[in-house]
Formats: C-alpha cells, sequence, structure tokens
C-alpha cells in the first residue's frame, strides 16, 4: 500500500468512525431515556383494586420526558465535542503543551536534544515534509512517543523523557520514523479528530461522577426526593461508562492496525529493523515501559506505545506481536537474557549494523518514476542519508541562523540573493526598505560568513527555518512575504525557487495557523481536469529541454501516463507560466488521493523523460508536488 493508497483509506477511516460515533451516541441516548422512563415514568403507576396495574404512564404523555434526555445528551455530546475540536485548532503543538511537552530550541545545547533534532530534521528532509516543532515531555520516564497535528504543516512530534535516555540513535530513528508514518499517511488528522469526538462521549462519564458526588448530600438528609436524584446520578455514571465502553472500542478499532502499518513503515524508512525492534523490546524489559503519569485517556490511540496498564480495548498490539511483526524469530523467551546485556550491546553493534546493512537491489533504476511513487511516505535508507549529506555540508553559520527564531527571516532572504553583484545590491536594499537596516545587515552577515548559497542547498535551509518562522506573529510573517516578493520581483523575472519559495512558505504559514481547514485530498477526478494537468506537464516539459522536439516528446510521454490526449505544444501559450501554475495547482489540490498518484508519475515521467534532469526540473517538481499536498521525497539528478 502506497502513500495515495493510504490517503483513500484514510478518509474511509474517517467515514466509518463518524458512522461508528453516530452509533454510540444514538447507544447512550438510549440508556439515558430508559432510564429517565424508569426514574419518572412510573412514578404514578398505582395498583388498583382488582389486582392490575394503572396509572399515568401512557407513551405519549412520555413523549417530551424522552425527547428532552435525547436533546439533552445530543446536546451535551454535541458541545463537548465542538468545544473539543476548536480547542485542538492550535494544531500539534496544542496537544504537546497541554500534556506537559517542552518545546526544543532550534540552537539547543544539550547533546540528548540535539541528537534528537538531527534524528527528525534528517527524515523530514527525507520525506519532503517541513520540520515539525519538537516536544519532550519532561515529567514522563516511561519510552513513548507521539504525532499529532491537522496536516504535516502544523505537526508537531513529541518524545518522553525516557526515551532520549534509554533509547540509541538508530531506536530514536525508528520511533521518530514511525511517528512520521502517521504524520504521511493522514494517521494525525484522523487521531486529532478522534480525540475531539470521543470526548463528548467521555464527559459523560465525568459528568456521571460529578452527581453521583453530590447526591451523597441528598441522601443523607433522608429525603424522599433523594432517591430519583441518586437514580439519575448513578444512570448518567452507567452511561458516562458505556461512554467510555465506546470510546476504547472506536479508538482500539482505528489504531491497532495502524500501529502495526506504521512499524512496516519505520523499518522502510530506516532499513533497520532492530532500530524499532531495540525501542520495543526495550520498553517489554524495562519496569516502567511506555507508561506515563499523566492522564492518556484521550491521546492513547496517538502513542507509540500503551500509556497505561489498561487492558480492555488496547490501543496497540502487544509488545510480542509487534516484535515478531519486525523480527519474525524473536520470542518471548529472550527478553529474560536481552533485559541483562541490551544497552551495552546496542552501542557496541551500532557502528557495525550501520557499515553492513545495504539496500537491496531494485529491478528499476533509482529514479525510476514507480521507485519515486514507491517512496513517497515512506523514504528508503538512501534518501535519508542524502538528507543527512545535505545537512552536514552547510555552514555552521548558516544551521545555526536557521534555527534560530531572531535570523530565521534573514537565512529565507539569503537563499534568495542573486548571483549578479548588481541585482543582489537592489536586493539588499529592498529588505532594508521593507524590513529595516538591521535585517539588511544580518543577511550581509551571513554572505560575508558563508558565501553564496548552493542550488541544492536553498530548500533544505528554508525548511529547517520553518519552525522558528511559524514562532512569528502574522504581522510580520505577512511583511516577510512581501519582502520575499520583491526580492524575486529584483531582476524583472521569477525563477522556479523563487516561485517555489514564495509559494510554499505561504502556504505551510497559512495551514500552520488554520490546521482545520486544510483539505489534503478530495473527491475529483482527472478527466474533469484533464486542461489543468496537460498545462502542469507542458510546463514541466518546457523547463526542462530547450528544444522544442525534446519538450514535445516529454510532455506526450506524462500524457500518455494520464492517457490524455494532446494538442500542439505552444511555447507561447505558457509563457505566464507561474500564473498558469497559481490557476491549475488549488485545482489538482482537489483530485482524489488515486487520481493524485497518476498524476505525480505523470510528472515524474516528464522530467526523467531525456535523462538529463536539470535543478530547476526537479524544483518545478517540487513545488507542484508541494502545493498539491504530496510530499516528495529528496531526489538528486542522474549522472
Amino acid at each position: 500500500m502506497n502513500f495515495f493508497e493510504y490517503q483513500d483509506k484514510a478518509r474511509r477511516s474517517t467515514r466509518w468512525l463518524v458512522l461508528i460515533f453516530i452509533l454510540a451516541v444514538i447507544a447512550i441516548v438510549a440508556v439515558i431515556d430508559l432510564a429517565l422512563l424508569l426514574v419518572f415514568g412510573f412514578s404514578n403507576v398505582e395498583l388498583q383494586s382488582d389486582g392490575s396495574w394503572f396509572g399515568a404512564m401512557q407513551v405519549q404523555e412520555n413523549i417530551p420526558l424522552l425527547t428532552g434526555g435525547a436533546i439533552a445528551t445530543t446536546s451535551v455530546i454535541g458541545l463537548a465535542s465542538l468545544f473539543k475540536t476548536v480547542a485542538l485548532r492550535g494544531g500539534g503543538g496544542k496537544v504537546a503543551r497541554d500534556l506537559g511537552g517542552t518545546l526544543v530550541d532550534s540552537d539547543t545545547s544539550d547533546p540528548r536534544r540535539r541528537r534528537l533534532r538531527n534524528v527528525v530534521e534528517e527524515i523530514s528532509l527525507a520525506s519532503g515534509v517541513p520540520v515539525p516543532e519538537i516536544y519532550v515531555l519532561e515529567e514522563e520516564s516511561g519510552i513513548n512517543a507521539f504525532a499529532a497535528g491537522y496536516t504535516p504543516a502544523d505537526a508537531a512530534v513529541a518524545v518522553t523523557r525516557g526515551a532520549l535516555e534509554k533509547l540509541k540513535r538508530d531506536e530514536l530513528q525508528g520511533v521518530i520514523a514511525h511517528e512520521f508514518s502517521h504524520i504521511l499517511n493522514g494517521d494525525m488528522r484522523i487521531n486529532i479528530r478522534l480525540m475531539g469526538a470521543l470526548f463528548g462521549i467521555l464527559v459523560l462519564a465525568l459528568i456521571g461522577r460529578r452527581v453521583l458526588l453530590h447526591s451523597r448530600f441528598a441522601t443523607s438528609s433522608r429525603s424522599k426526593d433523594g432517591a430519583p436524584l441518586i437514580l439519575i446520578a448513578v444512570a448518567i455514571t452507567v452511561v458516562g461508562y458505556v461512554g467510555l465502553f465506546f470510546g476504547r472500542w472506536i479508538k482500539a478499532a482505528v489504531s491497532r492496525q495502524r500501529e502495526y502499518l506504521a512499524d512496516a513503515s519505520a523499518v522502510q524508512f530506516t532499513r533497520d529493523p532492530q532500530g524499532i525492534g531495540g525501542a520495543l523490546k526495550k520498553i517489554a524489559v524495562y519496569s516502567d515501559g511506555s507508561y506515563m503519569r499523566g492522564d492518556t485517556e484521550e491521546i492513547s490511540h496517538m502513542l507509540f506505545g500503551d500509556g497505561s496498564k489498561m487492558m480492555m480495548f488496547a490501543t496497540h498490539p502487544p509488545l510480542v506481536k509487534r516484535i515478531q511483526r519486525i523480527e519474525p524469530y524473536f520470542r518471548e523467551e529472550e527478553l529474560t537474557e536481552l533485559a541483562k546485556k541490551i544497552t551495552r550491546e546496542q552501542m557496541r553493534r551500532e557502528a557495525e549494523e550501520e557499515r553492513r546493512e545495504a539496500a537491496p537491489e531494485k529491478p528499476r533504476g533509482p529514479f525510476d518514476p514507480r521507485n519515486i511513487i514507491e517512496g513517497i511516505g515512506s523514504p528508503e535508507l538512501e534518501r535519508i542519508l542524502m538528507a543527512a549529506a545535505l545537512a552536514a555540508g552547510l555552514s555552521e553559520n548558516v544551521k545555526r541562523a536557521a534555527h534560530s527564531t531572531e535570523w530565521a527571516p534573514e537565512v529565507v532572504f539569503y537563499t534568495l540573493l542573486d548571483p549578479d553583484a548588481d541585482i543582489r545590491e537592489k536586493q539588499l536594499l529592498a529588505i532594508a526598505r521593507h524590513m529595516g537596516s538591521e535585517s539588511e545587515s544580518q543577511v550581509r552577515a551571513l554572505l560575508a560568513a558563508s558565501g553564496p548559497i548552493q542550488e541544492e542547498h536553498r530548500l533544505p535551509v528554508v525548511e529547517m527555518a520553518f519552525p522558528a518562522l511559524k514562532r512569528r506573529p502574522p504581522d510580520f510573517l505577512k511583511k516577510l512575504l512581501e519582502t520575499v516578493e520583491a526580492l524575486s520581483q529584483a531582476d524583472d523575472r521569477v525563477d522556479v525557487f523563487e516561485y517555489l519559495l514564495a509559494r510554499v512558505i505561504a502556504r505551510d504559514l497559512w495551514e500552520a495557523s488554520n490546521p482545520h481547514a486544510v483539505r489534503v485530498s478530495g473527491k475529483k477526478r482527472l478527466a474533469a481536469m484533464s486542461q489543468d494537468a496537460l498545462s502542469v506537464l507542458a510546463i514541466l516539459a518546457q523547463h526542462g529541454s530547450e528544444r522544442p522536439e525534446q519538450a514535445m516528446a516529454a510532455y506526450r510521454a506524462g500524457a500518455a501516463v494520464l492517457q490524455l490526449e494532446t494538442g500542439a505544444l505552444q511555447h507561447s501559450d505558457l509563457q505566464d507560466w507561474a500564473a498558469v501554475l497559481d490557476a491549475a495547482l488549488p485545482r489538482l489540490d482537489t483530485l482524489k488521493a488515486a487520481e493524485k498518484q497518476k498524476l505525480v508519475e505523470a510528472m515524474i515521467t516528464v522530467v526523467v523523460h531525456d535523462q538529463q534532469v536539470k535543478p530547476a526540473e526537479l524544483e518545478l517538481l517540487r513545488v507542484a508536488c508541494e502545493l498539491i499536498h504530496v510530499p516528495l521525497p529528496v531526489l538528486t539528478a542522474p549522472q
């Protein structure tokens, strides 16, 4: 199952979740109405002289009672769910902070947190998604982690202090790769919606306990009026636990299979089953395992491991089964011996395993369209190593600046500086005019310290700077985007990277502020927007070939993948290619996931058709995929 099939499955899971939620609400309403009927509906029934029962118990007379109970129950559930959903619009960072998470600073000097940030950045760059916010749950000594958010742009990854202290780098990499699988495959959005929906059901348990507590005062007075109150309190408490039953059942049904899939994806990410396998083994052998001190009822389905010892409807498969899925020959008896030697053994084997591990041969080349499609959502070890090499090749000054909230905007401006000295001076003056002289001085300092940035480093640097940019206020970000536009226009033309930077930053910042309004896929088919798809393929073909006949051949090859008829490719029709993309890509973003897969395969076919991939082609492919919510992995041009 690939990225696009996961997107379709996520959409189907959401519809299934809504149906189950509605059925749970109906069941709870039925129990509430039955309780009301037992307490109030028979209150006036009397025994007659002939031995029969008679009284005011009439169906029509109890309709207002039952209707009122149904309305009150659904209102409480609906309002509570709505309240929680609105509260979660702050994105993944809100969930992490509510659990006591501490944001990992971009320039942290703590070696464990620096290692965590490096691992997250490597996998993020390899996956083609913005670097998420990173949190540490300082009070939690168990080994656990989670990813939360509506979209990759507002995602947050959190790990416990125990995970930082007890896991080696390869094990931590396996855990983070597992969480990135949830980010890329749409699980986060389902999990956030599940939190909001289930809060409305679970809140009844809280109300029931509170009413039951206060009912003690009624019983102490021995008042006859206290009996109905006690019955109502007991009924609401029972209903609350019925809701808890349904909530745990829904969470277990949604999350258990997804945990197996995320474990498998983590192995695909890292090509190291002993990484995530080692993390699961350590959870099994440490006394505190993955358990957490805080209340994990709401987020139990989001965690890497079980958050508590609750066994009924567990949201995660048993640890031994998870390990055996990754390492088929593992036996539970081995845990006793592993508990004694796992710490020292992992340190000794780490370097040797990295040298010995090799990617299996594939029948297709590394830049074959099908290989790239298969790598979306689960980049292989080569991509991660490539991302690590890119990050290692960056100047330390630039990396520190990208991680700094104060310098991150200037890093973005630095990536846009033109090689031509005259144009560069115009750009620096534009920075001073829009952002002030201090900002201009900082950009000049970066240029003087590190020299002009290499083309392949521009996008990774911007993605590293994204978490710091998100912390700036909206007014500042608006001014930043205006400055980016001014720098792009300094030479009276917009190149591919300038277009990419302006559009992707604007999109990601908007999505980070409005995660609830983002839709990563739609319901449209390519047949309904074939002209938009052909326009994108034509623009890619023109940027990749200087000769018209080569561009036409590449264009037709991509159109053949979509099974679309092509006309003559007129360069004059696409001179304003940026405007054409601005119109076409938002519409193509509404395609179904399976239709997006076809479109991406067609675009890749165009790019690699002549076996000579230019940087502009790769950047244009990247921006097209970004704007239709497809995270393209790190790519390099074939030699």
